[in-house]
């Protein structure tokens, strides 16, 4: 495994070695020439390899409904949760625990493929932009201030209300969605006419809704406790400070690098599938590489529903992991009458911590024996 030290202080340094080939270690003391075939490791070669066939989930995702989804973040601090390998699910809530917990390499599953796309999206406005001030405008669809520089240093509280105060520009709109399209088709993932309207209406919404966008369900209305896309934006951790990605400028170009060097890996695949996750397990196993964090979201209530939860855990237990290796899941429920113990007055949803070798042992000796066992045993 990569020592503690390099999973702590050499984040993008240690970027080098996680998409090379696997013959590529032969230059390491004590690993032989034969050890591995030559893989084709470019972007879209990995995520073509690791990936598995879409499914469906009924809801569009395109923000999260956690707003509680900071809470963690001191506890990720206290309990030295940094670098190594990085697995979540979802949309771009990921990126603030990736800033926060530095790794050097991200791979974001997700069962459906829309979500895949939606970080292609993203992965282009990374690219495109200069500061967090023209990415939140080229990502709602808002005029780019002359003076975008000078922007740089401004609070999260500044951009927000540049955007709060800012109509959306058609114009602007339209030519940034081709141009995020055309750098989408650049990373050579085969991308259907589906897959291009897909982004497109991915964008169009962000555009239309700005702001005040909420998560949704198909063919249900948002829950009333749902949060807007600014007040995931505005949210705080534990301790009361503003954690997001966006916060600090250091904070975006860390993602902002991770995506340069194509250490964002968007993924399709089930969390309990037939080769996804495993095949990340494997990936990180012969590139030495071990897990900080897994974020399942609340994936695992389904999981349990359908019985497939027995899958997830077999394949967790297969991740190189160390003492500080964390789950991150979200827990509802308020929503279910069964509120959590850890639960912050206010917020429906409730983040928890839990160590993956706690995990893997109460899988193991049979501690689970409802989903409500699960978010409470063993919990943070």
């Amino acid at each position: 495994m990569i020592g503690r030290a390099a999973r702590d202080n050499r984040g993008i340094a240690v970027c080098g070695l996680l998409l090379m080939a696997p013959a590529a270690f032969a230059q390491r003391p004590g690993v032989a020439q034969s050890a591995a075939p030559v893989v084709e490791t470019t972007f879209a070669a990995t995520v073509a390899r690791l990936s598995e066939p879409s499914g469906f989930f009924d809801t569009d995702n395109l923000i999260s409904n956690e707003s509680s989804y900071l809470h963690v973040v001191p506890r990720l601090r206290a309990l030295g949760v940094r670098g190594g390998a990085y697995i979540g699910v979802g949309p771009d809530q990921n990126y603030s625990y990736i800033a926060t917990i530095r790794p050097a390499v991200a791979y974001l599953i997700d069962v459906r493929r829309d979500n895949l796309l939606q970080h292609l999206m993203y992965r282009a406005l990374f690219e495109r932009s200069r500061n967090r001030m023209e990415y939140l405008c080229r990502w709602l669809g808002r005029p780019i201030p002359a003076d975008i520089d000078a922007w740089t240093e401004r609070s999260i509280n500044d951009l927000v209300g540049y955007l709060a105060r800012t109509s959306a520009d058609s114009g602007f709109a339209i030519n940034e969605q081709r141009a995020l399209l055309a750098s989408a088709v650049r990373t050579g993932i085969p991308l259907s006419q589906a897959d291009r309207a897909t982004i497109a209406r991915v964008h169009s919404t962000f555009v239309r809704e700005g702001l005040e966008l909420r998560f949704t369900s198909f063919g249900r209305p948002p829950r009333w406790y749902y949060p807007t896309l600014r007040q995931l934006m505005l949210e705080r951790d534990a301790d009361g400070r503003m954690a997001s990605y966006l916060v600090r400028e250091d904070d975006w170009r860390f993602v902002k690098s991770l995506h340069a060097a194509d250490r964002i890996v968007p993924l399709v695949g089930n969390l309990a599938g037939p080769s996804a996750l495993r095949a990340v397990a494997r990936e990180l196993a012969a590139r030495r590489q071990v897990v900080s964090a897994v974020y399942t979201s609340n994936v695992e209530f389904y999981l349990w529903g359908d019985g497939s939860f027995g899958r997830f855990a077999a394949t967790v237990a297969a991740l190189p992991r160390d003492g500080r290796s964390v789950i991150i899941r979200s827990d509802f429920g308020a929503q279910r009458g069964a509120p959590h113990a850890l639960a912050v007055n206010g917020y429906v949803s409730v983040q928890l911590l839990q160590p993956i070798g706690d995990f893997v042992r109460r899988s193991g000796d049979g501690s689970w024996r409802s989903y409500q066992d699960l978010v409470t045993l063993g919990a943070k």
